[in-house]
């Protein structure tokens, strides 16, 4: 029996093949190289950087955006609570107003109430002194006997005071017909008055 020897084709035939599965490799790789080339060049500006540092720079930009984001937002924040507060005070900046004007309001009522308060203080002293001016002047016209009797019945201190207002001659008649004890109750009180009168 004779053995099978494999022909010179059949060994050409798997050299050929290693030759092109390496060719078919090395293409691959040429091609996935020139691919990644290509996708980093820039039509109309020229080589653009590598992909490597076009995504290390990308973050920052996205940080940048999200800080100026961040600022924006405090920013409309701040401005709220701004125009809160200016709402706040202009209420405030009202009420005040509205307080100064009622205040000025009563006020004035009070300056008028004093004033009404004066004249019909003034008419009273006016209408008393009046009064005693006239009674004062009924007691020196009568008799010093009858106007003696009528002084030894009021009270010395009211007594005193229609004394110092007479004549002294009139006065001192009048008492030269009182009780002697009520004449020096009334001459005690003139007295004292005279005294705490102010001498300048």
């Amino acid at each position: 029996m004779k053995k099978h020897r494999p022909s010179r084709f059949s060994n050409r035939g798997s050299v050929a093949l290693l030759i092109i599965l390496l060719v078919g490799s090395a293409a691959v790789r040429i091609g996935t190289s020139a691919n990644s080339a290509l996708a980093e060049v820039d039509l109309a500006e020229g080589f653009s950087l590598p992909l490597s540092t076009v995504s290390a720079s990308a973050t920052p930009q996205v940080s940048d955006e999200v800080n100026i984001q961040s600022l924006l937002d405090a920013l409309r924040a701040r401005e709220k609570n701004v125009v809160k507060r200016e709402g706040v005070l202009a209420a405030r900046s009202k009420a005040l107003d509205v307080a100064q004007i009622e205040i000025e309001r009563r006020l004035e009522a009070l300056e008028d109430a004093e004033q009404r308060l004066r004249a019909t203080l003034s008419i009273a002293q006016t209408a008393a002194e009046d009064d005693l001016t006239r009674l004062t002047a009924v007691y020196e016209n009568m008799k010093p006997k009858d106007a003696a009797a009528l002084f030894e019945a009021m009270e010395p201190a009211f007594a005193a005071g229609f004394m110092g207002r007479m004549e002294p001659t009139v006065a001192a008649k009048i008492l030269a017909g009182l009780d002697p004890q009520v004449a020096y109750s009334i001459s005690a009180i003139l007295a004292g008055r005279n005294a705490q009168a102010p001498k300048n």
